[in-house]
C-alpha cells in the first residue's frame, strides 16, 4: 500500500518474512500460554455480546478465530499490514468454515478504512506496540466503535517479581531470538521483539495512551504472574 510509512514498510516487511512459521512460533515460544490470554479476552468481549467486531493487527487470525467460536451471531473484520500474515489466516478460516463470519483485509491501524461508529468491539493481540503513533492508532479505533463500545487489548509487560523479572528478560533476550531465528529462519524478526516489548508503555502508562485517545474507564488485568495484560476501555 502506498500510504504506509516507512516503519510500516519494514514491520509488514518483517512480518511476511515470518508468516510461514508464525503460528508455531507463537504458540511454542509462549509455552501455549498465549491461547488461555486470547480465551480470557474473548470471555471478556462475550460478556458484551457485540454482534461486529473489529481486530487490529490481526495476523492470521488466532484473535478473531477464539471470538467467532465463542460467538455464533459475531462478524468479525480483521486488519493487517502484512499481505503473507492475511493469506495464511484466510486459508485457516476457509479450512474452519469461517470465511463467511471473519473478513480479512489489509490496512493500516493509522488510517482504518472504516466509517465512525460502525463497530461494538475493537481488539487487538500482541499489535499494538508494533504502532507507529500508538495515540494515532488507538484514537482511530475510537473513531470507528460506536459510543460504548469497548477497547480489548492482550500485551507483554515486564513482571515486576524479581526471580521472574530475571528469568523473563533472560528468556526474552537470549533464548526467544536463537529459537525464533532457528525456526523461522528470520535475523532479526525475534530480536525485535523483546526489543518492542522492551519500549511498550505499559501498565498504567498504557491506560494513559487510552485516555489520551478518547476512551475512559481504562483498566488493565495481569495475567500470568505480570507477563501479559489484559487492557480493556469503553468510547463515551
Amino acid at each position: 500500500m502506498s500510504n504506509f510509512t516507512v516503519q510500516e514498510q519494514q514491520v509488514e516487511a518483517m512480518f511476511n518474512g515470518i508468516a510461514p512459521k508464525y503460528d508455531f512460533l507463537n504458540h511454542l515460544l509462549s509455552f501455549g500460554i498465549d491461547k488461555l490470554w486470547r480465551k480470557r479476552l474473548v470471555k471478556s468481549i462475550a460478556k458484551q455480546n457485540a454482534k461486529h467486531v473489529l481486530d487490529v493487527a490481526t495476523g492470521t487470525a488466532d484473535l478473531s478465530i477464539a471470538l467467532a467460536k465463542r460467538l455464533p451471531e459475531v462478524q468479525i473484520v480483521g486488519v493487517d499490514i502484512a499481505d503473507e500474515m492475511l493469506e495464511f489466516g484466510r486459508r485457516k478460516l476457509k479450512k474452519l468454515k469461517l470465511d463467511q463470519r471473519i473478513t480479512m483485509q489489509k490496512a493500516t491501524s493509522l488510517d482504518l478504512p472504516f466509517s465512525n461508529g460502525l463497530f461494538d468491539a475493537a481488539m487487538v493481540a500482541f499489535g499494538v506496540r508494533n504502532f507507529e503513533d500508538p495515540i494515532k492508532g488507538l484514537s482511530e479505533m475510537q473513531r470507528v466503535l460506536k459510543s460504548g463500545g469497548t477497547i480489548s487489548v492482550l500485551e507483554f509487560t515486564t513482571p515486576k517479581y524479581a526471580v521472574i523479572g530475571w528469568l523473563y528478560k533472560f528468556y526474552f533476550s537470549r533464548v526467544l531470538p536463537w529459537v525464533g531465528k532457528l525456526v523461522s529462519g528470520h535475523k532479526t524478526a525475534y530480536t525485535y521483539l523483546p526489543m518492542s516489548v522492551q519500549a511498550f508503555n505499559e501498565r498504567e502508562s498504557f491506560n494513559e495512551l487510552l485516555e489520551q485517545s478518547g476512551f475512559k474507564n481504562a483498566q488493565y488485568v495481569q495475567q500470568s504472574f505480570g507477563i501479559a495484560a489484559i487492557y480493556t476501555a469503553t468510547k463515551p
